[in-house]
């Protein structure tokens, strides 16, 4: 796969209830259903709204037996409504869910992580390998039946590793790792393969963009080495919801569409699941125009390590740079900025200097005079750089340019402001930065990527999908995105929160909240609003908002604290991945969850 150019990777055809899969079709999208699966009525009307907004596939909970068979009443009202969109049966811990579901639905999800092996309890097991090779020999015992099951009804079967739910016995050979979450896909595929049961599609998902993103591309390589051509469904779990959901989504899902990586893809927000539909149309339509994107010549620089990058070596200039964290620059400036999310410079090119503001956080234009505001020089005014004694001198040059033609510029206080006008900007920007890395030059670079005429919810979408796969791949030093159809406190905010997403700047309470499905035991919308007034303050903090035990202390396992569904009206909190409160009401949930972090010492009053 390649950072610089788009081509979808080449995948096996797989049949989902009419609507196939695979390189050969459009990627699809889907979303879930947070109805009660027992709930038939209310299922129905909310499948047609996921239907109605574009979906192509549609997916349910299925906890039991009971609930899997009632996803054959489910499916008979949506036909008999001229809804012929697929169904897919979401399975966790039950095999004989899965059994039962496979004779109604189109596709079924099971859960390697606790198909077979018992639900992770993180107990700390010992196998030898004799042991482990015996237990391995369980998931056969189970999935092949399983595996005939679906061959019969022609049924498809998703793969789905979550982060969340490894397996204790995964856990003991491989840690919570990446390398783990795929071992956990590969032990199943290797049973399809051996059946020749080819019916199958892979998830890999994880809420850390960067695990996602990583673990992804070590499925692919791990697939290629076992020649296997699987498609792949892409999703960041538990995103959140309203914009930080969204640049979350864009970050995770837009940086491996951009590789060729993924065949359907679920936006998980913590809204109404038709919701998610344009946000993934939105991102897909996007990033596939780059098919027909002019080739672009790029290699990765020596010691570039494609499934874990690292960051860029390059000099420190001021605070751009070096070990310092990734700077966001700004065009113009702001009466007012989100806590938090005051950028690091301000470009000012009308001469209406602010008052207030440090000079040398001031870039001007570049001027003959002498000045002790920074300086942007032009792609044609680069000859004078070296005559200037701007405290940073900061050089335009457009990624297609040849680096031999952009050395003798740089110094010691020259920081480069790359863009690009090609289709697939960002590859063509990466491409630039890894010849200039290979030619031994560390100059930092800032992305500058430009949305003339895009609107608020345009941008949030394509400039998290272009600067979230640039800082993913290891260009820390810094972005500056110009919307100017957009204000300038709302660009700011949107920067600062694709810096979060990325895991590199953090400027605000992270929220790991899922979805919703019908295991949610809470009203999970208006519970997430109210846990983020009581703590949108406490930046830095991570707290996990989870519907249910099944994935919550798994997913959230590294959020500092977390609110889990129990039971009907119980909520558990839990600090890290122990439970340290059980069973409390609803309506006492909030004030002691506070009482919780005030009593490990992260509390701070708001301003």
């Amino acid at each position: 796969m390649s950072i610089f150019n788009y081509k979808r990777r080449k995948t096996v055809s797989v049949n989902i209830g009419g609507t196939p899969l695979g390189s050969e079709y459009p990627i699809r999208l889907q979303s879930m259903a947070s109805t009660s699966t027992m709930d038939t009525e209310g299922s129905v009307a909310q499948c047609e709204r996921i239907a109605n907004a574009g979906a192509s596939y549609i997916r349910l909970t299925a906890q039991g037996v009971r609930e899997a068979e009632n996803l054959g009443n489910i499916k008979s009202q949506l036909r008999a409504n001229g809804i012929n969109t697929p169904l897919v049966a979401d399975i966790h811990f039950n095999p004989r869910a899965a059994f039962a579901a496979a004779e109604f639905v189109e596709k079924v999800r099971i859960n390697p992580g606790n198909f077979v092996d018992p639900g992770r309890t993180f107990q700390q097991l010992s196998y030898t390998d004799e042991e482990y090779a015996e237990e391995i020999k369980k998931i056969e015992a189970t999935f092949v039946p399983f595996i005939e099951l679906c061959r019969k009804n022609n049924t498809a079967i998703r793969i789905g590793v979550n982060h969340g739910s490894l397996s204790d016995r995964i856990m003991s050979r491989y840690g919570d790792t990446p390398a783990g979450m795929v071992e956990s896909a590969m032990e199943f595929l290797r049973v399809c393969v051996a059946q020749n049961f080819l019916n199958v599609v892979i998830s890999i998902k994880a809420s850390n963009t960067v695990i996602m993103v990583e673990t992804m591309r070590r499925l692919v390589i791990a697939m290629e080495e076992e020649n296997m051509q699987f498609p792949l469904h892409l999703g960041v779990t538990e995103a959140g919801d309203g914009e930080d959901g969204r640049v979350k989504s864009a970050v995770g899902i837009g940086t491996l569409l951009a590789e060729g990586i993924g065949d359907t893809i679920r936006v998980s927000l913590s809204e109404e699941p038709e919701c998610e539909i344009p946000v993934a149309e939105a991102l897909v339509n996007y990033i596939s125009r780059r098919e027909n994107a002019r080739e672009i010549k790029g290699a990765h620089y020596d010691g570039y390590c494609y499934e874990a990058p690292s960051r860029r070596p390059s000099i420190a200039v001021a605070n751009i740079g070096g070990e310092a964290l990734p700077i966001v620059i700004a065009n113009g400036y702001a009466p007012k900025y989100a806590d938090g999310c005051t950028p690091d410079y301000f470009y000012i090119n009308d001469g209406n200097i602010p008052s207030g503001i440090d000079a040398n956080k001031i870039i001007i234009p570049f001027t003959d005079e002498p000045s002790d505001y920074c300086q942007l020089f032009t792609w044609e005014q680069r000859k004078s750089i070296k005559q200037s004694i701007a405290p940073i001198k900061f050089v335009e040059v457009d990624a297609s340019t040849e680096v031999s033609e952009v050395t003798p510029y740089l110094d010691g206080n020259v920081v480069i402001i790359l863009n690009s006008n090609h289709l697939n900007a960002p590859g063509e920007m990466q491409a630039f930065a890894h010849a200039l890395t290979q030619a031994g030059v560390k100059t930092p670079i800032v992305m500058r990527v430009d949305y003339p005429t895009a609107m608020i919810n345009d941008v949030t979408i394509i400039a998290s999908a272009d600067l979230g796969s640039i800082l993913l791949n290891g260009n820390h030093d810094g972005i500056w995105l110009n919307a100017p159809r957009v204000d300038a406190a709302t660009i700011a905010r949107l920067s600062f929160g694709i810096l979060q997403a990325a895991r590199l700047r953090i400027s605000r309470t992270e929220y790991i909240s899922c979805p919703g499905c019908g295991r949610t035991l809470f009203d999970l919308q208006s519970t997430v609003k109210a846990v983020k007034e009581a703590t949108a303050h406490l930046k830095g903090l991570k707290i996990g908002i989870m519907g249910c035990i099944v994935n919550g202390p798994g997913e959230m396992a590294d959020a500092d604290y977390g609110y889990v569904g129990a039971g009907v009206g119980k909520v558990s909190l839990y600090k890290n991945k122990t439970c340290i409160e059980k069973n409390i009401p609803t309506d006492q949930a909030i004030p002691r969850l506070i009482e919780l972090i005030k009593s490990e010492g992260d509390w701070v009053d708001p301003a």
